[in-house]
């Protein structure tokens, strides 16, 4: 075949297949950028920290000085959290993780509920915060798998969910007609097929907690962490640690904080530390005590990664409902995190807040989310 007659041939091909690049040149950028490539300057990981809300205050089920008390206090307690109907703010949470793309997710008041009826007045019911928020991430394309959970505060009490009077068993348990469980869980997700690997996953529990006395009877709050060695598309391996400080008791807060840098710490490791979660504390926007926590994790190395600008913490009321309370201005503190303990080898690249503003009539959680791009340059 003579080489005119091949031009000839080849020519029309030649051009297509040429159009068809630039035609497929958009969309290959924007596949970049999703995948938060740089173009081989540097390598970045993205991280998200998200606080659920477990969906009640449960102050006064702990205010509570005997058992009548605490039935009553509980079943207003499982009343708020079905009224904060997660399978509708899962909805929401699931928008800003799948918006925002991040390769690794802390969670934090991973909430399972369950009733267990005492009384032909009571009815089973299980909220499981976990299944409902991980059904709704992979409805898409777009997926997360689950790279460890850890148990911690977990609860069991008489209830009265429905406020009807002596329909239950009788004597102090007169009006309650089921047991109510709770089990709140820290949580790490990973962005499948998104090159993240991970392994040496595990969690733990701190060994100094909150004691408290519910209806006469002692009960330790569990904190804890959840944590992974992570690689993502190629980056150098770093550590991943997720965690819940304690909120209600600032020195129980701050050995908790000491805890997780101490040697042999879960955030200390060969491996450069990427630490997340809600430590109720920090360095500026919080007064006395409560910053303590947040000076134990600067004073072992730590920086912040992520923005103060707007703030992330937290709504003033239980009720997640649009109209029932809590406002923008409620977040007026930061007590939600993303750190590092190599300032020169991790770079905050962006960062950004989540879940502000209401949508499908309720707020997503109290807590605002807080993500990370972060670069390693090492």
């Amino acid at each position: 075949m003579s080489s005119a007659l091949t031009r000839r041939l080849f020519a029309p091909a030649i051009a297509l297949a040429m159009v068809l690049a630039l035609l497929l040149m958009p969309s290959l950028a924007l596949a970049k950028k999703d995948d938060h490539s740089d173009n081989g300057k540097g390598k970045v990981a993205s991280v998200m920290t998200r606080n659920l809300y477990l969906g009640a205050d449960l102050g006064p089920v702990i205010a509570a000085e005997n058992t009548e008390q605490v039935v009553s206090a509980s079943g207003a307690v499982l009343r708020d959290v079905i009224a904060n109907d997660f399978p509708t703010r899962a909805k929401g949470l699931a928008d800003e993780i799948l918006r925002t793309k991040p390769d690794l997710v802390g969670l934090q008041e991973v909430s399972l509920w369950q009733t267990t009826p005492i009384t032909p007045a009571g009815k089973a019911l299980t909220i499981d915060y976990l299944e409902l928020l991980l059904n709704q991430l992979n409805r898409g394309p777009d997926r997360y798998e689950v790279v460890v959970v850890q148990n911690e505060f977990g609860t069991e009490t008489p209830a009265d969910v429905n406020g009807v009077e002596n329909d239950g068993p009788g004597g102090e348990l007169a009006d309650a007609e089921v047991l109510g469980k709770l089990l709140m869980r820290d949580v790490i997700l990973a962005r499948t097929g998104a090159g993240v690997h991970t392994w040496n996953a595990g969690g733990g529990n701190f060994k100094t907690l909150l004691e408290l006395e519910v209806g006469g009877q002692p009960v330790a709050v569990k904190r804890g962490w959840t944590a992974t060695d992570a690689r993502v598309r190629g980056s150098e391996p770093f550590h991943f640690v997720n965690t819940h400080l304690e909120a209600f008791h600032p020195l129980v807060r701050q050995a908790q904080a000491a805890e997780l840098v101490a040697p042999g710490g879960p955030a200390t490791s060969d491996l450069p530390v990427v630490l997340v979660g809600d430590l109720n504390s920090d360095d500026d926007t919080v007064s006395g005590a409560d910053r303590l926590a947040y000076q134990v994790l600067l004073a072992a190395g730590f920086v912040e990664r992520s923005t103060n600008d707007p703030l992330s913490c937290c709504l003033n009321s239980p009720l997640l409902a649009v109209g029932k309370g809590g406002s923008v201005s409620d977040f007026d503190h930061q007590v939600d995190h993303v750190m590092t303990n190599d300032p020169a080898g991790i770079k905050l690249e962006s960062s950004e807040v989540t879940g502000l503003l209401p949508v499908n009539g309720f707020w997503d959680s109290d807590h605002a989310g807080v993500y990370s791009a972060l670069r390693f340059t090492r």
